[in-house]
C-alpha cells in the first residue's frame, strides 16, 4: 500500500518546466540545465550553486556512524565519523577539503553506476550501488578508523522522492531511503565494532541554492518504521514517515529544542499530528569552518527518540522507544 505517487523519470519535463511534489521511488536523472527559460541560470551560476552531496547514516546497538561526501562546485568536501555509545564520544573520523574536479564525484541521481567518491592523500570514502537495491561503503581515515559495510535494501519500504522549489525561484531534489539492513565492520579508537544487524539509511542530494542555506534536521530508522524531516530551506517537501512497508507524506515539521544547549532534549513533531517525539542526546558531533569565502556550522547530535506515531489521523498511535538516530542543526554560507 502506497500513499505516495510513483517517481517521474525526470523531475524536469519536456518542456523544461519542473516538477514539485513528494513520490515513492527513485527518479532516473536530474538534469537542471534544462530548466525552461524562466528559471535558467547561466552556467558560471550553476558552477557556484550547484550542490550535490551523499550522506550515509548507520544505526547499531553499539554506534553510530556518519559520512558525507558534498560536492560543491567550486570546491569539494567530506566527512566520516564513528560515534561510540558506550563512551558518549566520537572515537574515529575525518574532514577533509578537496580540490574542485579532482579530488570528489557525486552522481546526479544514487544508482548503479553512479556512486560517489572521494580520495586525498591516504583517506578516501567510497559509496556505490554494486546491483540494484545492493550498496557498499568504505572509508579510510586517520589513525586507524576505517569502515566497510554493504547494505541490502532489497526486501525494504519503497524510497521517497522529493523536488520541489527554494527560495528565488531556484529547484532542489533528494532521494531518503527506508531502512536498509547492514554488514560490515568497522575500526576506530583501537576497537572493533561489528555492524551486522544494524540499519542503514542514505541521503541523496541535488540542488541549486541560495549562497545561504539553513535547516534542521532528524532521522531514524529500525525494522519497521522510520522517518525523515527538515525544517528549512526546502520547506515541507522531504518530510515522511515509513511505517509497516508504507511510505506516508507529513506535514510541517516542528523543532523544539535550545540551540545553545544542544545535548539538552529535543522535542520534533510535525503539524499534522502522525509523529510526537522526544529526542534524548547521547552525544554529537560538531564542526564549523571559515574558509574566508565559505563557511559552515554543524552540529549533529546522536541520540534515542521516543514518543508516538501514526499512518492516519484516525489510526491508533504506534509507540516509539529507543529509536536511534539524529537531529541537525546545519547553517552553511557556500
Amino acid at each position: 500500500m502506497l500513499d505516495l505517487p510513483p517517481a517521474p523519470a525526470a523531475p524536469v519535463g519536456p518542456d523544461g518546466e519542473p516538477l514539485a511534489g513528494r513520490f515513492c521511488g527513485r527518479t532516473a536523472a536530474i538534469d537542471w540545465r534544462a530548466l525552461a527559460p524562466r528559471l535558467a541560470r547561466p552556467a558560471w551560476w550553476r558552477f557556484f550553486h550547484h550542490k550535490r552531496w551523499q550522506y550515509v547514516g548507520i544505526a547499531t546497538a553499539d554506534c553510530f556512524i556518519g559520512c558525507a561526501i558534498v560536492d560543491l562546485g567550486w570546491t569539494n568536501t567530506a566527512f566520516a565519523y564513528l560515534f561510540d555509545r558506550r563512551s558518549g564520544a566520537v572515537v574515529g573520523g575525518l574532514s577533509r577539503e578537496g580540490l574542485p574536479g579532482l579530488t570528489a564525484t557525486v552522481g546526479d541521481v544514487p544508482a548503479v553506476g553512479a556512486g560517489s567518491r572521494f580520495r586525498w592523500l591516504g583517506e578516501r570514502v567510497a559509496f556505490e550501488e554494486t546491483a540494484p537495491d545492493r550498496f557498499t561503503v568504505r572509508i579510510h581515515g586517520p589513525d586507524g578508523f576505517a569502515v566497510e559495510a554493504e547494505f541490502d535494501g532489497r526486501a525494504a519500504a519503497p524510497w521517497l522522492f522529493a523536488s520541489g522549489p527554494v527560495e528565488d525561484g531556484l529547484w532542489h531534489a533528494t532521494h531518503k531511503s527506508p531502512a536498509l539492513a547492514v554488514q560490515g565492520r568497522a575500526l576506530a579508537g583501537g576497537r572493533e565494532y561489528r555492524l551486522d544487524g544494524g540499519h542503514a539509511s542514505l541521503d541523496h542530494s541535488n540542488g541549486l541554492l541560495p549562497r545561504d542555506t539553513r535547516w534542521r534536521w532528524a532521522s531514524a530508522h529500525a525494522d519497521g518504521i522510520g522517518f525523515n524531516l527538515q525544517a528549512g530551506y526546502f520547506g515541507d517537501y522531504e518530510n515522511a514517515l515509513w511505517l509497516d512497508g508504507r511510505l506516508i507524506a507529513l506535514g510541517t515539521a516542528e523543532f523544539d529544542y535550545d540551540p545553545a544547549a544542544t545535548l539538552a532534549p529535543w522535542r520534533v513533531r510535525t503539524a499534522d499530528g502522525l509523529l510526537d517525539l522526544a529526542f534524548t542526546p547521547e552525544g554529537e558531533r560538531r564542526e564549523d569552518r571559515n574558509l574566508l569565502v565559505a563557511a559552515s556550522r554543524y552540529v549533529q547530535p546522536v541520540g534515542t527518540f521516543a514518543g508516538q506515531v501514526r499512518g492516519a489521523a484516525d489510526a491508533a498511535p504506534r509507540e516509539v522507544a529507543g529509536l536511534l538516530g539524529v537531529v541537525e542543526h546545519h547553517h552553511s554560507r557556500w
